[in-house]
């Protein structure tokens, strides 16, 4: 065969050319050193540490709120029921001075030396000491100027002897427990 057909025939016979890939061998492939899996391993655990972190300061801030909140509540609920306490006494207080009331009436108007106005004058006294100690005061009121927060005025009256607004004279005891009127007294006033 000549040169030229030998060549012919053996570009139509060469079979066509393959590309070959080839795997890297595991030498190749980058393989994270010992130090680079200790920093990913170290990164891992910086951030877990750090969400545990933030849960429990968010655990701790809730748990404080609650403690907080259940303090408040429990001084509200004893202040609640103090305040219901002296309502509930000037309550009953207040149903028992019509009969103090009475009682000072009638010894206002007593027989000298009766055994049985002594009786009553020291159940009178004996009401009075139980009011004391229960925390309940008597409202002064006589010759003071007047005040409507303490004082009921059931007339206006001219007076020589007391200055104009102030109390010529009390009708009616006024009562105080604590800081609350129970019962204002009723008074004349001077014009």
């Amino acid at each position: 065969m000549t040169d030229k057909k030998k060549h012919k025939h053996e570009t139509e016979e060469a079979p066509e050319a393959k590309i070959e890939t080839v795997a890297p061998s595991a030498q190749e492939v980058a393989t994270p050193t010992a130090s680079e899996v200790a920093f990913t391993e170290i990164d891992t655990l910086k951030r877990q540490l750090e969400d545990a972190e933030t849960k429990l300061a968010d655990s701790v801030q809730g748990w404080q709120r609650s403690v907080a909140d259940f303090q408040n509540y429990r001084k509200r609920v004893e202040r609640d029921n103090e305040l219901m306490y002296a309502s509930m006494k000037g309550d009953i207080i207040k149903k028992v001075l019509p009969a103090l009331d009475d009682l000072e009436r009638a010894l206002q108007n007593r027989p000298a030396e009766n055994a049985w106005a002594n009786g009553i004058e020291l159940i009178a006294r004996k009401l009075q000491n139980t009011l004391d100690t229960e925390g309940i005061k008597r409202i002064e009121a006589e010759g003071v100027e007047f005040n409507p927060t303490f004082h009921e005025a059931i007339s206006h009256e001219p007076s020589e002897n007391v200055a104009s607004g102030h109390v010529i004279a009390v009708v009616q005891n006024g009562y105080m427990l604590g800081e609350r009127v129970i019962r204002p007294a009723l008074v004349r006033v001077a014009q």
